[in-house]
């Protein structure tokens, strides 16, 4: 095991046979946990890159079995900021010193390509990154909002397990959700994806293919969390996912692409006390504070009690464990050409 994972901190390269042994093997994790760090401080440094967070609108016209957005749920309490709060909330952002915005919404028809390109035109007055995570539109849509100013784009793929995908995705298809992300890197996006880890079903091979197509991809920013059930979806009753096992993909995440943006996602520290700091000690360069006034926060319920923290605290906890945040936008470092060459 110590030789697979040496392989992987040297050539950044790794089987799905190799990739499925770590996953398998729980006498390794310090060991993985430690070089994926090592790792991290070389390719990327030891500034964490703060990303405003503003959840602009829980509407969403899919299903998806675990979140708690589903348009089938009728328990949630549903919001949509107007474009006015949110290029405030913006420009609030960007006056505290936040060097990226991240606008986040569920998959809402109000907010077509066009008004959202208004929005960002706004925003970037501000001289800040935009990122957008907004869900599966057309090719043409994604270049409004790239010809807007749009910098970056989240689009979690959260299984590319075909049959779980298709049975967790009513309505939706693996294909297009790939296609969607090969559309944003060939529009020039910063394009972010990740998982779900401890879905039903889901097996250690499932998660090395999540991981294989992270490489394949060559994606700039990779979200990692741990299923947490919400009691108003089709799995509420399942079983959480495990905090080790998601720490474990991150780690490998990050040896197989160096370069890349990692977020310590709010599941970990959800999941489990401090969860956050063990993930940037363990792979991770990224933390996305939630800027969005409290009174929406709380209803844009993905998973039950989903953790925030305030500037103060993150500062102090990013110190104590040797950590500063960086005063740039945190461009991707991710080039393909940057490695293949060593």
């Amino acid at each position: 095991m110590k030789k697979i994972i040496l392989k992987a901190e040297n050539t950044h390269s790794l089987n799905k046979e190799e990739i499925v042994d770590l996953l398998a093997n729980g006498e390794i994790n310090e060991d993985l946990f430690q070089t994926a760090d090592r790792v991290r401080k070389k390719y990327v440094g030891d500034e964490v890159h703060l990303r405003a967070l503003i959840e602009f609108s829980n509407i969403c016209k899919r299903n998806c079995f675990y979140c708690g957005l589903r348009a089938g749920n009728k328990n949630v309490e549903r919001y949509r900021l107007t474009p006015e709060q949110i290029v405030e909330t913006a420009q609030m952002a960007a006056a505290q010193g936040y060097k990226t915005v991240v606008l986040q919404s569920g998959e809402d028809a109000y907010f077509t390509a066009e008004k959202l390109a208004e929005i960002i035109k706004q925003i970037k007055k501000t001289d800040v990154a935009v990122t957008l995570g907004v869900g599966e539109v057309t090719y043409e849509e994604y270049k409004i909002l790239k010809e807007a100013g749009a910098d970056r784009f989240l689009l979690r793929i959260e299984t590319t397990d075909t049959n779980l995908y298709k049975k967790l995705h009513p309505g939706m298809s693996l294909e297009n959700r790939k296609s969607c992300l090969y559309n944003l890197k060939k529009l020039g996006f910063e394009t972010g994806t990740g998982c779900l880890v401890g879905l039903p079903e889901q097996t250690f091979e499932s998660l090395a293919d999540d991981i294989l197509f992270f490489k394949e991809l060559n994606a700039d920013m990779i979200g990692i969390g741990p299923f947490i059930p919400h009691k108003d979806t089709p799995l509420g009753k399942d079983k959480a996912g495990d905090f080790i096992l998601a720490l474990k993909v991150m780690a490998i995440t990050r040896l197989l692409l160096p370069y890349i943006n990692i977020p310590a996602t709010t599941a970990m520290e959800t999941l489990v006390k401090n969860g956050r700091n063990i993930a940037l000690q363990s792979g991770a360069n990224v933390v996305m504070p939630n800027v969005t006034a409290f009174d929406f926060r709380k209803k844009y319920e993905i998973y039950p009690d989903k953790v925030s923290v305030d500037y103060s605290t993150l500062l102090d906890n990013l110190n104590s464990i040797g950590r500063t945040v960086s005063k740039s936008r945190g461009d991707s470092k991710n080039r393909r050409e940057r490695y293949d060459s060593q």
